[in-house]
């Protein structure tokens, strides 16, 4: 019951925080957009920034909202195939929508498609690596106060889930399994396949919009 009641909360407030992040970020956001308007005069200028830059854009915080519940749902349906995480701190997902935004250009459809198919890598990675998160938090005195010493910590939507699993299958494979080794030959050649195929696309989509910019 309580913790039932804690998810409910956790959702409604979430919800409203994501409005007041959007107000917060959005002056922020505009400022660079004129800021760089204004100064390079329709050069083109490339830069790196962190996700809250983009976090002004409504369709984050939209497919945020639909990800929410059906990331809970899929925890725990979950449950019976090895996940070990209710994600209620990391229900904001930021770890995923970002990206989703960025790959989809803005497509909320999409991205929730997109999300829902990808929550579960991020859910089971998390899981895998808690005992890891646990041990070094414990090794540098990092370890919450108050949390049995029982409990494993992780993080439900930490990016890079397909390098997290691909790390734990090098790691069973160096026991020198037959099994395990190939296995991890087998996730690195999808691996590899699968970012070529996307290199392979973006590059394509990227000349499209080049060629309608025109």
């Amino acid at each position: 019951m309580s913790l039932g009641l804690t998810a409910g909360v956790a959702l409604e407030l979430f919800s409203l925080i994501g409005s007041w992040f959007i107000a917060a970020v959005e002056p922020l956001s505009q400022g660079i957009t004129n800021v760089a308007t204004k100064r390079l005069q329709g050069r083109k200028f490339n830069i790196g920034l962190d996700w809250p830059f983009i976090a002004g854009r409504a369709e984050i915080w939209a497919c945020a909202n639909v990800l929410a519940p059906i990331m809970l749902v899929e925890a725990v349906l979950l449950s019976n195939v090895g996940n070990g995480i209710l994600p209620l701190a990391g229900i904001i997902a930021m770890g995923v929508t970002p990206a989703l935004l960025v790959v989809t250009r803005g497509k909320l459809l999409r991205m929730i498609i997109f999300g829902t198919l990808l929550l579960p890598l991020f859910l089971l990675s998390g899981t895998l690596i808690a005992p890891f998160a646990t041990e070094l938090a414990k090794g540098v005195g990092a370890f919450p106060e108050g949390v049995n010493q029982s409990q494993l910590i992780t993080h439900s939507t930490l990016e890079g889930p397909i390098e997290k699993l691909f790390g734990w299958a090098i790691g069973n494979a160096t026991t020198g399994d037959i099994k395990a080794i190939l296995g991890a030959a087998a996730f690195l050649v999808f691996y590899v396949g699968i970012f070529a195929w996307y290199r392979k696309q973006m590059i394509k989509r990227n000349e499209e919009y080049a060629a309608n910019a025109k």
